[in-house]
């Protein structure tokens, strides 16, 4: 119709004759504007909503592949660094089971004086019980004293070949390492084997260092004034347990004889052997107590309970 209405000559559209040509002028005009005003057809705005919809799922796509190229150069990038991060926790974990073990250890040691308290005190005459108590306590106080300031070094220092003593570490001297420009103190020390605090293994040899020096305590019982073992308390635990511990634990002449190194159980070779012959040296001088076999009855037990008590919590 529009191209008819084109094609037509100029002279058609002049005013009509009749008003039935007028009529289908304006009829002509009007179809011509419904049909300029028609909306785009339905199929051509779903493939316009097609295509949005594509290139949206490309963009999405784009992002993906991008984001999993940058992780996959930030993983061989640092493979390296993760190996490393691995190996440290795996140095950190053992290395808190291992002071986690050594402070239950090390405790239960420190208990044992409470049952050689116990044994000791149920064991003494009555009048000597508070003698006896004391001479524990003092044993601990005094011992941890010489332990810290020369047993430790003697015992596990270095011993520069000689084979006896150690020659250094005394009064706590390396226990940590402090950063001088940040003032940062690490107390522990990693190695391939682990990461090791040197005050925990302070710790924990000190709970045997003073429980070998109170066997002494209950050889010398009702014997000893508390002054003097308190002075041999301290010679034990600095001088006389650590020459022994060097020469053993602390891999002197004996751990290193015949190249099979030494063998020990529980401790029964250092701290109960050590304390068992200091006890029996100690006895041999002081000798026996007036009248304990002329009048046995007066040296009974004045207290079986504690006896029991200070058993179990040695067993």
């Amino acid at each position: 119709l529009a191209q008819a209405c084109i094609s037509a000559p100029f002279s058609s559209f002049r005013r009509p004759a009749s008003p039935s040509s007028a009529m289908k002028f304006f009829s002509i005009l009007s179809l011509l504007g419904s049909v300029a005003a028609t909306p785009v057809p339905h199929e051509l705005l779903l493939q316009v909503q097609e295509l949005q919809a594509e290139l949206s799922t490309q963009r999405q796509v784009i992002q993906e592949l991008q984001e999993e190229r940058r992780l996959q150069a930030a993983e061989s990038e640092s493979i390296d660094d993760k190996i490393t991060k691995l190996q440290e926790a795996d140095l950190g974990l053992g290395g808190a089971l291992d002071s986690a073990w050594l402070v239950l250890c090390g405790a239960l040691v420190m208990f044992m004086h409470a049952g050689f308290a116990m044994l000791e005190t149920g064991c003494c005459r009555a009048k000597n019980a508070s003698n006896v108590l004391m001479k524990n306590l003092v044993n601990v106080c005094c011992g941890t004293l010489g332990w810290w300031s020369i047993g430790w070094a003697l015992a596990y220092g270095e011993q520069n070949g000689n084979g006896f003593i150690g020659t250094d570490g005394f009064f706590g001297f390396g226990f940590y390492t402090r950063d001088k420009a940040s003032g940062v103190i690490t107390p522990v020390e990693c190695t391939a084997d682990g990461c090791q605090s040197t005050m925990l293994s302070w710790f924990f040899q000190w709970a045997f260092c003073t429980a070998g020096a109170t066997i002494v305590s209950g050889a010398v019982a009702e014997r000893v004034k508390s002054p003097t073992y308190a002075a041999f308390a301290f010679l034990m635990t600095s001088f006389i347990y650590p020459m022994v511990v060097a020469s053993t634990w602390g891999g002197g002449w004996l751990a290193s004889l015949f190249g099979v190194g030494y063998m020990d159980f529980a401790g029964s070779g250092v701290v109960h052997l050590t304390g068992g012959i200091s006890g029996l040296v100690g006895t041999t001088i002081l000798g026996a107590r007036t009248g304990r076999f002329s009048n046995p009855e007066e040296f009974e037990c004045h207290n079986l309970p504690l006896v029991v008590l200070g058993t179990f919590a040695l067993w």
